[in-house]
């Protein structure tokens, strides 16, 4: 019999993650078998899972129903998540994939969730709290296709490549290199402005913009007012002819033209454009600050590539050191050199960027984590990151994530797909359960998403104990009581270690001024299982710093004080009450 793969282990799609995506508090994930998963905040439906009922691990998302023969047969092939709503794009049935970038794939657009008072999901009026189809694309054609005459007489389905959500507004791109925009967004020709000052449109269909018309859309990305396109110089994208434009709100030089001027209509960005010695190679944008990643087109010995930042900088949030907004492009010049990133994204008030070599580097509010000062600060400092700091994993061997794929930057989190698409990192913000571990505490280094989910471990673990053998309904029966006592077993005890963890934390929070980190437990103790107490005190005096000494001998005095102080009071009722028992027995 053949034997069935094991979900941890490389070579099986359904447990490796392709593509992931963050909104405001909520996660997706995207596996090689073309399904979805979702976790954190559920208000609104965000997570598609029926209710608005916040989810700590993974949950499969349902398109048509667990019961429906099709859920096993749809191919979900991107996703994107906004602030409050997510969007999954559909393989159709009678099409094949024709390259990873799923250029020429006929697609569906499924939305699910939110607040939809602007139409961000494709209908008008009301949330969902289940995937809905859009069907605003039937009948369209493509304002870069020559056949569109054709499409729309034919009424066919209109071919989605990708699909991009921002705050309040989504996007896609079409086979043919076309944008679409509904939602609450900068829609460059029906833009309802008033007197010439910029407004958003809100629209719940899907509509071209024509801007564009004859060139090819290769890259989009969108905050909460402001768009940043990819577009070819040409009719078709060769590989090296990108300019990159801008257009929306701009208060903060989010468009990065040089001004705080909003924009009705794209806009090159002049340091990107055609005759630039720069090429852009991926785009980001946070509420209200945007990054680019470009390398030199000249070719070089070296392979490196550089992180740009313009927009919003009050926290941070564009890397260069200080607080100050930026209405045009600059270098993160405090990266290292000689590195090329391979990922990045932008939160609402951080950015997170990854290497090849697998190192993270985070910067703007709360450490670079994104997080509200009140989240751990209670003095005036927020303890935002102005420049990139490095995230070491949280791993016993090495600092690096392996083979990292990508990271997503959510409001106030951060998720990282390493070990080539089989281990997923969180860190950040923990509330409503958005980081997946089954915990809603918020996390100041990487920590584990559970993945893959428990039950796929046992379901694989009874199918390869039993050998192919046929299972009659007491064997079954037998099993789903196994598989309940053991679920049952590993929730109490992930209950008692995250116990044990808050306790720890707490007695090295109290001590030292900072959270545990693994990395600090002491390598005798995870090499060999025994702990010489002694021997590790006197290692973890050697490593401490002047300031953490001062801070663990005032802490030592204070309990000795309260020991001295609890012991004198024992011994003082003892002897009250030795005196009171004496004099009863005299009387």
């Amino acid at each position: 019999m053949e034997e069935t793969p094991n979900p941890t282990q490389p070579g099986n799609i359904s447990g490796k993650i392709i593509s992931i995506a963050a909104g405001e508090a909520h996660t997706l994930a995207l596996t090689g078998d073309g399904k979805v998963y979702s976790w954190g905040r559920g208000t609104f439906g965000r997570l598609g899972t029926g209710s608005e009922e916040d989810r700590h691990l993974p949950v499969r998302v349902s398109f048509f129903g667990p019961d429906d023969e099709r859920e096993d047969e749809l191919k979900i092939v991107g996703i994107a998540a906004g602030a409050y709503h997510s969007l999954a794009l559909a393989d159709s049935e009678d099409c094949v994939m024709m390259d990873q970038s799923g250029a020429g794939v006929t697609t569906s657009i499924q939305v699910f969730l939110d607040p939809n008072t602007d139409g961000q999901i494709g209908v008008t009026g009301e949330n969902h709290l289940i995937p809905h189809l859009l069907e605003g694309f039937f009948g369209l054609g493509s304002p870069g296709s020559s056949t569109q005459d054709d499409e729309m007489k034919s009424g066919k389905q209109l071919k989605i490549s990708s699909v991009i959500a921002g705050g309040m507004m989504s996007l896609a791109i079409d086979n043919h290199g076309a944008l679409w925009m509904w939602g609450n967004c900068p829609h460059p020709s029906q833009n309802n402005s008033f007197e010439g000052q910029f407004s958003l449109v809100s629209s719940a269909a899907p509509v071209p913009v024509w801007n564009f018309h004859g060139h090819t859309v290769v890259k989009v990305a969108c905050g909460n007012e402001h768009v940043i396109a990819l577009v070819s110089a040409g009719e078709t994208y060769n590989g090296s002819d990108l300019i990159c434009y801008s257009w929306g709100g701009n208060n903060y030089g989010q468009l990065g033209l040089g001004d705080n001027e909003s924009r009705l209509q794209p806009e090159i960005i002049e340091k990107f454009n055609l005759e630039s010695p720069w090429e852009v190679y991926d785009i980001a944008c946070g509420a209200s600050h945007t990054a680019l990643l470009a390398k030199r087109k000249k070719p070089s010995d070296t392979l490196e590539s550089f992180c740009w930042t313009f927009g919003l900088g009050d926290n941070g949030q564009l890397g260069h050191g200080t607080t100050q907004s930026l209405a045009a492009p600059e270098i993160v010049r405090e990266l290292p050199k000689s590195i090329f990133l391979v990922s990045f994204d932008c939160g609402l008030f951080h950015t997170s960027v990854v290497s090849s070599d697998g190192e993270v580097w985070s910067w703007g509010m709360e450490k670079g984590l994104g997080l509200c000062p009140d989240a751990r600060f209670t003095g005036t400092d927020p303890g935002d990151a102005l420049s990139p700091l490095l995230i070491p994993c949280n791993g016993v061997h090495n600092r690096k994530f392996r083979e990292p794929l990508q990271v997503a930057c959510g409001g106030a989190h951060t998720v990282l797909v390493s070990d080539s698409g089989f281990k997923i990192w969180s860190w950040g913000r923990g509330r409503s359960g958005v980081l997946g571990n089954g915990k809603t505490d918020d996390s100041y280094a990487p920590t584990l998403v559970l993945w893959p989910l428990l039950s796929d471990d046992f379901k694989v673990n009874e199918l390869n104990n039993e050998y192919g053998k046929e299972n009659n309904s007491e064997e079954s029966m037998e099993m789903e009581k196994r598989l309940s006592a053991a679920m049952v077993e590993m929730k109490l005890l992930q209950s008692k270690v995250s116990i044990m963890e808050r306790y720890a934390g707490i007695l090295h929070g109290s001590i030292f001024g900072k959270p545990f980190e693994e990395r600090e437990i002491p390598a005798s103790l995870k090499n060999s299982g025994t702990f010489d107490i002694a021997k590790e005190w006197e290692n973890m005096l050697e490593s401490l710093d002047q300031r953490n000494l001062a801070r663990l001998e005032m802490f030592y005095r204070d309990m000795r004080a309260g020991v001295k102080d609890k012991l004198l009071k024992r011994r003082v009722q003892e002897m009250v009450k030795e005196c009171l028992n004496s004099n009863a027995t005299t009387e």
